[in-house]
């Protein structure tokens, strides 16, 4: 049980094979996001140099996924991806993309918990309305430009539910416990 806790050591070696520590045997890169989709993380290190090499193999693993039709990322994303190496808004992204999985994980949680129970299952608008309002936290309320996310006054009069302020404060105030937690 405690080895779950730890990665799974993967070691590649000059040959470019990826080595399995824990079974004795090579594995694929459908193999690791095997492991992955399983629950169990991963290290992937060069052998001979020791560099950590985790990152770029999970971004390949994502690229081939992509690559296949299998998409996941919809092209205003990843175009707001690339936008955010090239400007000042890198430093926020990786805890805004951080905090909008740990969000969607407990909103997978709280459905998977509900389904149990007979209750029904919260929305997906919901989840969509507290990263909305992370992000215009974390922008001071200002669309990201060139993003497909309309300003914050145009949102809230599209969406056409009149959300109340005191909603938006509250999920304001839970979006920044969240992320003092984080630091």
């Amino acid at each position: 049980m405690g080895e779950d806790n730890k990665p799974l050591l993967i070691k590649r070696y000059a040959s470019r094979r990826l080595y399995n520590t824990e079974t004795s045997d090579y594995v694929t890169l459908d193999d690791i996001a095997g492991f992955i989709r399983s629950g169990r993380e991963v290290q992937i290190v060069d052998l001979k140099s020791g560099d950590d090499l985790t990152r770029q193999y999970l971004l390949q693993i994502i690229a081939e996924h992509e690559s296949r039709g299998e998409n996941v990322l919809p092209v205003n994303v990843l175009n707001d991806l690339v936008r955010a190496y090239t400007t000042q808004a890198t430093s926020m992204v990786p805890q805004f993309l951080q905090t909008s999985f740990d969000m969607l994980r407990e909103s997978q949680e709280k459905v998977m918990e509900s389904m149990g129970t007979g209750m029904s299952m919260p929305g997906l608008e919901a989840m969509q309305a507290q990263q909305e309002a992370f992000m215009k936290a974390m922008t001071g309320g200002m669309a990201w430009p060139g993003s497909s996310a309309p300003a914050p006054e145009k949102a809230e009069a599209a969406s056409g539910e009149g959300e109340d302020l005191d909603d938006i404060k509250k999920q304001l105030a839970e979006l920044q416990d969240k992320l003092s937690k984080l630091k």
